[in-house]
């Protein structure tokens, strides 16, 4: 009963041919799509970084998927300008919009040139943030001075419907955390003892909505040509916070990650050339407790992967009742 839905990957894809690839995922039978919001990709060699936000309004116009983005406002973005923006897509789309605010990335945020906070006072900051969307949503008028600063924000054209804020989180503390202010949570495929950890930690906390999983996976017609793909596109992006929070530019990112064999890039990327293995993987995560997947193939070129998958993986999950496509929360 899981929505099974297309990640689009900004830093791997042109932002014109993402356009024409999330269209594709809905005439394939994908549910729904979600986005990343960066100005910097992991690597050099994927090599693209277009703008969420406008991508995301060209996506919502021409396809009628529901959409997420993951996002950073404190730093790079004021949370005002993330709550007039999300305001709008959600006022021009009603109900088909969420967005997900995270604490950031310094290779993101260090373009301002400001100082990088330690993580305790990002978290923090990125709950002053929340508090600020949330205020503005709901048509009032903000002034605050703390961590973020507001001066008289009002957003006039305020959404019937509120676009969902959802807790990004990777840690267990995280996610205990988000769930005082969250809609619903999104992680990344990990081991699934700390998948469950992560869920229960969510939940007894007073987390409610959907858990929304994005799976990292790589396939192809063969194990060596999906284990190439894998390498190639992902091998930056192994390593355990604080690296991927504290490194500056894709340079950076591919130098540490110069030596890291097929092995560690295993432990984050589902690879295999077996589409009933990819199904089964993904069966796993919906027992687990997640309501909505999203499938980030790991490659630039998204056809093959979205052609094999409609036909022989989404059918499978679909097998015992159907994707699920009425969270209260996100409609």
């Amino acid at each position: 009963m899981a929505t099974l839905g297309f990640h689009a990957s900004h830093e791997q894809i042109s932002p014109g041919r993402l356009l024409k690839d999330v269209q594709l995922a809905e005439q394939a039978g994908f549910d729904a799509a979600m986005c990343s919001d960066h100005i910097e990709p992991w690597s050099a060699r994927q090599g693209h970084s277009g703008f969420a936000w406008s991508w995301l309004g060209a996506a919502l116009a021409t396809t009628k998927l529901r959409l997420g983005v993951v996002t950073a406002p404190g730093q790079r973005y004021h949370p005002a300008i993330i709550a007039h923006a999300s305001a709008t897509l959600a006022d021009m789309f009603p109900g088909r919009f969420w967005l997900a605010p995270g604490s950031g990335e310094y290779m993101n945020e260090h373009i301002t040139g400001e100082v990088w906070p330690d993580k305790a006072t990002r978290q923090q900051r990125l709950e002053e943030a929340v508090q600020v969307i949330r205020e503005l949503h709901d048509g009032k008028e903000v002034t605050r001075d703390g961590l973020v600063t507001v001066q008289q924000a009002r957003i006039w054209d305020v959404p019937e419907i509120k676009p969902p804020l959802i807790a990004p989180a990777i840690s267990v503390e995280t996610a205990r955390r988000g769930a005082a202010w969250a809609d619903g949570l999104v992680t990344v495929n990990q081991p699934h003892a700390k998948l469950k950890e992560m869920l229960a930690a969510y939940r007894d906390a007073g987390g409610r909505g959907p858990a929304v999983l994005q799976v990292h996976l790589a396939w192809a017609p063969s194990e060596q040509e999906a284990v190439a793909v894998a390498m190639d596109q992902w091998r930056s992006n192994v390593f355990a916070p604080p690296i991927p929070w504290d490194l500056p530019t894709a340079a950076h990112f591919d130098g540490v990650s110069a030596d890291v064999g097929e092995e560690q890039v295993r432990n984050v990327v589902n690879i295999s050339a077996d589409t009933g293995q990819h199904a089964q993987w993904l069966a796993e995560y919906v027992d687990l407790g997640f309501d909505e997947l999203y499938l980030h193939f790991v490659g630039q070129e998204q056809t093959p992967f979205i052609d094999a998958f409609a036909e022989h993986v989404l059918p499978q999950l679909r097998a015992s009742g159907g994707p699920r496509q009425d969270r209260e929360v996100l409609l």
